[in-house]
């Protein structure tokens, strides 16, 4: 018995494109720009959010996933967690350890305790991060090395105390403009040679470090609104990305991915999409 519970509990997750197996997401049923805390929600807070269509659009994206082998983990919404919906915030998987995250906006927190609740239930192991900030939209790991954001969100402390907890990986600290939210925003890892990349977001110093590492794929700042680098790799070169980033998909095509268009208009108005309404905890 003992032994089952072990292998129930294991998380794993060691880049952004090995084949996910196991992934939380939360409906967005109680979604709702209430503060503005991005230049994306800025321009619909007045239009606000269809919550019918955000439903529907998630249940795609679920969906999506399911036909493609990937294990669903569904929160709980809460009517008092409007963000909830962006559930890679919350926590993050680093190698065999989950972390669950510090949340700084005050609109936010509560949030963990939920994913903390459902982590005691399935007797999976995880570690709190309580002292600083961070937030998992912030952290990118591709094998040893991590970058993480420095942002409103995500603070330097933060960033340090987790190098302490991970002594085996090489974390590195990636400053840029915080008004784009999260790292994830401006730049995400496809594949151990391919990455998106805002580079208006980041200093030309950190773009020409991050040029030698991978093969860049440019975003233009029109895709970036829509959310062009937030697509969520499952494995095996497929990513999920939005229609509407048609540059960003054909670059992707023309490189060998095989992309999957799903319709997530509604809910990136809140200026998030895959990878930020996604939190893996397998992935091999």
């Amino acid at each position: 018995m003992e032994k089952l519970i072990q292998e129930q509990a294991q998380t794993h997750c060691e880049s952004e494109y090995g084949t996910l197996q196991k992934v939380v997401l939360c409906e967005p049923q109680f979604m709702e720009i209430k503060e503005v805390i991005n230049d994306v929600q800025k321009k619909y807070m007045h239009e606000n959010i269809d919550r019918s269509l955000a439903i529907s659009q998630h249940h795609q994206f679920e969906q999506t996933l399911r036909n493609a082998g990937v294990e669903v983990i569904k929160l709980q919404p809460s009517k008092d967690h409007p963000e909830q919906v962006f559930t890679r915030d919350i926590g993050f998987t680093l190698g065999d350890q989950l972390f669950i995250s510090e949340m700084a906006n005050p609109i936010r927190k509560g949030e963990e305790k939920v994913l903390a609740n459902w982590m005691k239930d399935h007797d999976i192991a995880y570690k709190k991060l309580s002292t600083h900030s961070i937030e998992g939209g912030d952290v990118i790991v591709d094998g040893q090395r991590v970058f993480i954001g420095i942002s409103h969100r995500t603070c330097m402390n933060a960033i340090q105390n987790l190098q302490k907890e991970l002594p085996d990986f090489e974390i590195l600290p990636i400053p840029f403009n915080p008004k784009y939210l999260h790292l994830d925003c401006v730049f995400n890892i496809l594949s151990p040679t391919d990455a998106l990349i805002f580079p208006d977001a980041l200093d030309q110093k950190v773009v020409d470090r991050l040029s030698k590492m991978y093969n860049l794929i440019e975003v233009s700042d029109s895709e970036q609104f829509s959310m062009g680098t937030n697509v969520l790799s499952i494995g095996q070169n497929r990513v999920l990305s939005l229609p509407v980033n048609i540059d960003v998909n054909h670059q992707m095509r023309q490189r060998g991915y095989e992309v999957l268009e799903v319709d997530f208009s509604e809910i990136i108005k809140s200026g998030g999409s895959f990878r930020c309404c996604s939190m893996p905890i397998v992935r091999h």
